[in-house]
């Protein structure tokens, strides 16, 4: 059986955890979903001290439950820095990824973790853009045939990166790029 991942970002993080709450609800399991947010830090109602969201990585105090979280992927928050976005309150399996990637992968980072997931290059720098600029990424890995029904649910309120990538260019931007200061 094949897999395919479904990524989508939003522009508020509380439209984003309501999306990651309706993949739980729908059955995908919490570990493979993903959620990164910048500027959510301000929402932390605890902290907890170490997360195991991506070994090896620098990553401070943890935030615990996030605006409704609950005891699925919204309770394994953690702070920390991924290279070309800053920092940023992330949990799940693309975060091990976009981690590892900036190590070793030409693109780095948050972009290689996305296109190294199956994600268009052209997607990818938007997304990576857009967390950039304080929105929240969702990503889910799920089983080929049911990526319709689940691009479907994470499609509420998301951004769409056709668009957004328009409205990127028409004000100056070029593309992606990690090494531009933040």
């Amino acid at each position: 059986m094949s897999n395919a991942t479904v990524a989508r970002l939003y522009d508020t993080y509380e439209a984003a955890a309501a999306v990651v709450r309706d993949l739980e609800t729908a059955g995908v399991p919490a570990e493979d979903i993903s959620i990164i947010a910048n500027n959510a830090a301000d929402r932390a109602t605890t902290i907890k001290h170490g997360n195991e969201a991506a070994p090896g990585a620098e990553i401070g105090a943890g935030v615990g439950a996030l605006a409704g979280g609950g005891v699925g992927v919204l309770a394994g928050l953690g702070m920390l820095a991924i290279p070309g976005v800053g920092p940023v309150v992330a949990a799940g399996w693309l975060v091990a990824l976009a981690v590892g990637a900036a190590g070793g992968a030409a693109a780095g980072g948050l972009l290689g973790g996305l296109v190294g997931s199956g994600i268009s290059k052209e997607h990818a720098e938007v997304y990576a853009e857009g967390v950039r600029r304080g929105g929240t990424l969702v990503s889910a890995r799920v089983p080929a045939e049911q990526e319709g029904r689940i691009a479907s649910i994470m499609a509420r309120n998301a951004v769409d990166p056709g668009a957004r990538r328009l409205e990127y260019t028409t004000a100056g931007w070029t593309g992606y790029d990690p090494d531009r200061p933040i």
